[in-house]
Order: structure tokens, then C-alpha cells, then sequence
């Protein structure tokens, strides 16, 4: 496999997983049978499925020095990704998600912040060539940062939409992949099928929507639609399985997949996230991962 570079940029979070056979009502208590802390975020996922695929990874975040900082900046370098913090000597504890995952189904609940402070310039941090770039969103000045790079690099972008955030309206004319959830909505719209023309007329160069367990929805903009397939699993854990999808998509993109090409894409990524919800916690599955 040749050499593929990937900078993702965005969110990163410490998340505290906690594994239950019911979830608790109000002012209801119950004992987790398994729990365990791991670094978290869209752009994370994205960026440790993408190296454990054979991608060289660089992540675009703020994390800084806290103690509990360690925790996330020791599992990206287990992973092999390597982390481009614009905030290194921030004391300032990182963003915590509390996530609640049923042990039966798979589903799960998160509770967590977004992140506040603006951002400084990442600067000299960006100097690998990147193949491709992936986006979420958050973290607006690191956002177009990556996106400028992208640019001097001649680098496609894929978006991760989650959901709207104002930086979007500056940086979607420059992607060429938005790969958004069910729950996307374009201001403006409110049905999941004005998506794609809405993505399409701000400039996105194709589209794709992820539907958990139901088949991922495309579009082109020369008219070209279709859906492709999602494996049919048992979920154990559904935690970042979005995130491991726009991963693979990504190292796919890095490594020269068309955009003509793009329900392989997306059936090659499907296959990966679905391989990923059938295990519990994300770190056992990306240590039986090898390059593809």
C-alpha cells in the first residue's frame, strides 16, 4: 500500500464509558459493569480508524497539559496519530464526555460540552503535505486553518457533518466529500432529502448521508444518486461508529478513490464501522486492525 497522509482537524475529548444492563431512570442509580476512559471526539475517531488503516495521521486540536490531557495524548500515540496541539501549555482540563453505553444493544447516551475558547493559530504545527483532510467543524479557527491547507496542498476535503455550525458557511465551498448524519440540516431546510441540493448550491462536490444501520444515501452533482448497503451485525456498542465510517472514508480518499467511485467508498467504509459495532470498546478493535 502506498504511503497516504491525512490531517484531521477538529474536537478532541476525554470520554468516560461506562457500560450498563439498563439504563437508569430519574433519580435512578445503577452499577456499570464495565468502565474505562478513552479519547473521544469526531475528528479523534476519524483520525485513529484512518491510522489504524495504514495512514499516516496527523490530528489539529487543542488539548493542552492537564493531567487528565495525558490520558488522550497517550492512546493517539499508542494509535500512531500524531498530535498537533495548538494549545500545549494550556493547564485547562480537556472537554469530558460521559457516555453511557447499553451492554445488550449497543446504544448509547453522551452527555458532554462543546468547547469555548477561541482557538490560536496553528502556524508552523501544519507541515506534512496531507493526501486528504478531514473537518468536523469544530474548533472554527483550526477549521479553516486545515482547509487553507488543503488548499496549498491541492488536498480533497471531506466534511464529518454532524450537525450545523456556523463555520460551515465559510468552509463547504472548499469540501469535496460532506459525509453527514441523519440529523444534518442545512439552515433553512428541514427534511433529510433537501440536503443534498442545499449542500450542492454552497458547493460541496458530493454527498453522502449515514443512517446507522440503514444504507448510507449518495449523491453527485451531475444527477448521479444511489444507496449502498450496511452490513447486518449484532451491535455490542454503536460509541463513534459514525466517526470510524468518516475514517475510512478518509483513508479511501487519501489513497485516490475517486469521487466517480464513491459507493465503493462507502461500502468499503460501512464494512469497517460495521466490524467496529460488533465489538466492545474502541481500543481492543483498532489493536486487531491491520493495514488495508
Amino acid at each position: 500500500m502506498s504511503r497516504r497522509a491525512v490531517l484531521c482537524s477538529g474536537m478532541v475529548t476525554l470520554d468516560l464509558l461506562q457500560r450498563v444492563a439498563e439504563f437508569p431512570g430519574p433519580n435512578e442509580k445503577t452499577t456499570a459493569e464495565r468502565a474505562e476512559l478513552s479519547a473521544g471526539g469526531p475528528a479523534t475517531g476519524a483520525a485513529v480508524t484512518a491510522a489504524a488503516l495504514g495512514s499516516e495521521v496527523s490530528l489539529l486540536t487543542a488539548l493542552g497539559s492537564h493531567p487528565m490531557a495525558g490520558v488522550v495524548a497517550d492512546e493517539l500515540a499508542e494509535h500512531g496519530v500524531e498530535l498537533l496541539d495548538v494549545t500545549p501549555d494550556s493547564g485547562t482540563p480537556p472537554v469530558v464526555s460521559a457516555v453511557t453505553v447499553h451492554s445488550t444493544t449497543g446504544s448509547r447516551s453522551v452527555v458532554s460540552r462543546a468547547p469555548k475558547d477561541a482557538d490560536p493559530e496553528p502556524g508552523a504545527l501544519l507541515r506534512t503535505v496531507p493526501d486528504a483532510v478531514l473537518v468536523d467543524g469544530h474548533r472554527p479557527v483550526l477549521a479553516r486553518a486545515a482547509m487553507w491547507h488543503a488548499g496549498q496542498a491541492g488536498a480533497p476535503v471531506v466534511l464529518d457533518g454532524g450537525s450545523w455550525k456556523p463555520v460551515l458557511a465559510e468552509i463547504l465551498p472548499r469540501v469535496d466529500l460532506a459525509v453527514c448524519s441523519a440529523d444534518f440540516r442545512v439552515p433553512g431546510t428541514t427534511e433529510l432529502d433537501e440536503q443534498p441540493a442545499a449542500l450542492f448550491e454552497r458547493g460541496v462536490g458530493a454527498v453522502a448521508i449515514t443512517r446507522g444501520p440503514r444504507d448510507v444515501l449518495w449523491w453527485l452533482p451531475d444527477g448521479a444518486s444511489g444507496s449502498v448497503p450496511v452490513p447486518e451485525v449484532e451491535a455490542v456498542d454503536t460509541l463513534g461508529a459514525g466517526d470510524v465510517f468518516h475514517g475510512a472514508v478518509v483513508h479511501a480518499v487519501a489513497g485516490g478513490a475517486p469521487l466517480s467511485g464513491l459507493p465503493d467508498t462507502l461500502s468499503f467504509a460501512a464494512g469497517i464501522a460495521a466490524d467496529r459495532v460488533r465489538r466492545p470498546g474502541r481500543g481492543e478493535w483498532l489493536r486487531g486492525m491491520s493495514p488495508r
